[in-house]
């Protein structure tokens, strides 16, 4: 397509066609609707039949961008020139039929263990949709699982009234009421409270899009990765806040090699003065290196020329 439709010569106006693919998903998008049906589409078509594939008939379809459409689970749409991404509805529909499916054949099952049935899906979801425009979408599907759990409860219990209900399996935790709450035990045999994690909790983060020109394998662009890696860690580490100071301090930066401590490389955090030779657990005494880093400070004996410092930035 890049051949056959960009436009050749200063004075020819460009056909505007645009590629999209993810796995065997795609998209494209082009200027027209008759330059879609005319041309684009037959070429398509003849491309994949010399392969032996074929387009489907029902996922394929022509519209314009006002109308919108659905891609991996998205729905990408123009409301008044602007333009929204958010969570289809057949996406949603199948993420709530999963909740009730769970919810619906456990009658039986402990608060506890329901609610560790429940969060993995739910924070797997959030996390996928985060980047879109999905606040008020998580907040409806908060809104269906609590129902559910609501009805849940009161068929447990059909010779209790509400207010024992409520009592039992809906906490108030802070500033945050009706939150469904169980208990279970850990490895250890103790007893732990666990609560329902609301969808709505999850930080929408808007994804940033990389430069059409940025290219990893020259030099001049090696600052301009470094960047986004350095963004993407900050996100990975905003929970441990130990952990983020010393690795801003340390400005995402191995202590002993002095490369990029990422989330691929992994890290261990290692103690200056070893704790059995009386080592504390403060920031003074700790620093961020990569894993083979780590076996070589053991391995080796070796020690870092400046410590790390005693606050973060």
């Amino acid at each position: 397509m890049k051949d056959r439709f960009r436009a050749r010569g200063r004075n020819k106006p460009s056909l505007e066609v645009n590629y999209v693919r993810f796995a065997d998903d795609f998209i494209v998008t082009a200027r027209s609707k008759e330059l879609l049906e005319n041309q684009i589409r037959p070429f398509i078509e003849q491309f994949m039949n010399e392969r032996g594939l074929r387009l489907s008939a029902e996922k394929t379809r022509i519209t314009h961008i006002d109308e919108g459409f659905d891609f991996l689970g998205q729905n990408v749409r123009k409301y008044n020139g602007k333009l929204i991404i958010k969570p289809s509805k057949k996406n949603v529909k199948a993420h709530l039929t999963q909740i009730r499916d769970i919810i619906r054949t456990n009658p039986t099952a402990k608060a506890g263990t329901l609610v560790m049935q429940l969060n993995p899906i739910i924070r797997g979801w959030a996390n996928y949709h985060c980047h879109a425009c999905s606040k008020n979408i998580f907040t409806y599907t908060d809104n269906a699982t609590y129902k559910a759990l609501w009805h849940w409860a009161k068929r447990r219990h059909p010779d209790k009234g509400v207010r024992w209900v409520q009592k039992k399996y809906f906490k108030t935790v802070g500033q945050r009421h009706w939150v469904f709450s169980g208990i279970i035990q850990d490895r250890e045999g103790k007893t732990k409270v666990v609560r329902l994690l609301p969808a709505a909790y999850t930080p929408i983060r808007r994804h940033v899009k990389i430069q059409a020109k940025a290219n990893p394998y020259d030099p001049q662009w090696e600052m301009y990765f470094e960047e986004r890696v350095k963004g993407k860690m900050r996100e990975n580490l905003q929970g441990k806040k130990m952990l983020l100071n010393l690795w801003k301090s340390q400005e995402g930066r191995c202590s002993l090699c002095g490369q990029l401590i990422t989330q691929d490389t992994g890290w261990h955090v290692h103690h200056r003065t070893w704790r059995s030779k009386g080592g504390v657990d403060e920031r003074s005494n700790l620093e961020m290196v990569h894993p083979t880093c780590h076996r070589q400070i053991h391995n080796q004996r070796l020690s870092v020329a400046e410590p790390c410092p005693a606050r973060g930035i």
